[in-house]
C-alpha cells in the first residue's frame, strides 16, 4: 500500500517558500516533488483556504506564506490538506457478537488510540519555524545556501 505523503510534500515546499522571497508557481512545485501541477494546486488549495499561504495570478504570480511560521503546527498543515487518518490498520466490524472479534478490537482500539493521541499530541508541538530553525542549522553546518 502507497503511503500518503501530502503532509511531507506540503512541509518541503512551505519551507522553500519560507526561505525564498518571491512567489513560486505550482509549475515549479510539481517539478521539485516529479508531480503533476494540478496535484499542486489541488493540495495547496487547502493551505490557502486555511490562511497559511496565498496565491497570485499573472506575471509575478505564485504561492507564498501568508502568516508567520511560529503560529502553524504541522498538525494543522496535516488537516489543511486533507490528510487521511493517521494510521492506515484499523479493526474489523463485520460480526460484533464475535467474542473473538470484540478481543482483538478492545486490544487494537486502545492502543491504535493511544498512539494517534501521542502523534497529534508530536505533531501539534511542532511548528513550521522549528523545522525552518532545524533547516537552517543543517545548511549553516554544511555550507549550502538557504534556498
Amino acid at each position: 500500500m502507497r503511503s500518503d505523503s501530502r503532509l511531507s510534500r506540503m512541509l518541503h515546499v512551505l519551507l522553500h517558500m519560507a526561505r525564498h522571497d518571491a512567489p513560486f508557481t505550482s509549475e515549479q512545485f510539481a517539478q521539485m516533488l516529479r508531480t503533476n501541477p494540478v496535484v499542486v494546486r489541488r493540495t495547496m488549495a487547502g493551505l490557502r483556504d486555511a490562511g497559511y499561504v496565498r496565491s497570485g495570478k499573472g506575471h509575478g504570480g505564485g504561492w507564498s506564506i501568508a502568516c508567520d511560521l511560529q503560529d502553524i503546527t504541522l498538525l494543522d498543515i496535516h488537516r489543511a490538506v486533507g490528510g487521511p487518518h493517521l494510521f492506515a490498520i484499523g479493526v474489523e466490524s463485520d460480526n460484533p457478537e464475535c467474542a473473538v472479534e470484540r478481543t482483538v478490537n478492545a486490544a487494537l482500539d486502545g492502543a491504535l488510540r493511544e498512539a494517534e493521541a501521542i502523534l497529534i499530541k508530536r505533531l501539534g508541538a511542532i511548528t513550521l519555524a522549528d523545522l525552518a530553525q532545524n533547516f537552517d542549522a543543517i545548511c549553516r553546518d554544511a555550507g549550502l545556501p538557504h534556498a
